[in-house]
């Protein structure tokens, strides 16, 4: 009985040794794929790392179908805009055998979720262009996103939301404090309203929500009917 389950205890850990070799493999594979795939939407990054989900990987493998993969970037550049990181959250992966072998197919996935993390500086210059509102510097503080900026002879120091319209970033000014003239808010608010026209994102994404959080814009968009080609 004892060498028996000394048998089983080898065995098992012979077998979750395997299973998390093949998915070491399996992610690198799914990474490499991954950033072919960015670069045709002028995507690069520093590092580009895989996780896949779910409980066993050999078991989802015989089933050709990953219930989710976590592709996550540092320092990833868009289209010529820095950004902080990227995370892509693709569920319901459809994986041939092929491509965890090594060959020739391609991954299907039923919904792809993303979220890039831009920093304030990065939002501000987008802002600057967009409204032409030179000067224009921003900052997250609290969690809430700040505007600073001079308009002829007025100071501005105030809280903007950013929301997601029509593909781009709005900006909505908060209320403005102190001895400013109606026209001098009446201009910063119709500059900012004009929004931020984003470059394409990655994966054909579609802008869905802006958020503030850890310090940074996050864009949070969809992707659909995402393929990666091996």
């Amino acid at each position: 009985m004892r060498r028996l389950v000394v048998t089983l205890i080898v065995l098992g850990v012979l077998l979750v040794a395997a299973d998390r070799a093949a998915a070491w493999a399996a992610e690198n594979r799914l990474a490499s794929m991954a950033e072919q795939q960015a670069a045709r939407y002028d995507l690069t990054a520093q590092d580009t790392s895989v996780q896949i989900g779910g409980f066993g990987f050999l078991p989802q493998v015989a089933k050709e179908e990953f219930s989710s993969v976590t592709m996550t970037m540092t320092k990833p550049t868009f289209s010529d805009v820095p950004g902080e990181n990227l995370e892509v959250k693709m569920t319901g992966v459809h994986v041939p055998r092929a491509v965890v072998t090594g060959g020739d197919a391609a991954v299907t996935v039923d919904s792809t979720d993303i979220r890039l993390a831009l920093s304030p500086a990065e939002v501000a210059k987008l802002a600057a262009r967009g409204t032409g509102l030179g000067g224009l510097k921003m900052e997250a503080v609290e969690g809430k996103l700040r505007a600073k900026l001079t308009l002829g002879t007025f100071d501005f120091d105030v809280a903007v939301t950013p929301t997601a319209k029509n593909g781009r970033v709005a900006l909505t000014v908060d209320e403005i404090a102190g001895d400013v003239p109606a026209a001098a808010r009446d201009l910063l608010k119709a500059r900012l309203a004009r929004g931020i026209s984003l470059p394409k994102l990655p994966y054909d994404a579609t802008l869905k929500e802006v958020a503030v959080e850890n310090g940074n814009v996050v864009l949070i968009a969809t992707a659909a009917n995402l393929k990666l080609n091996a």
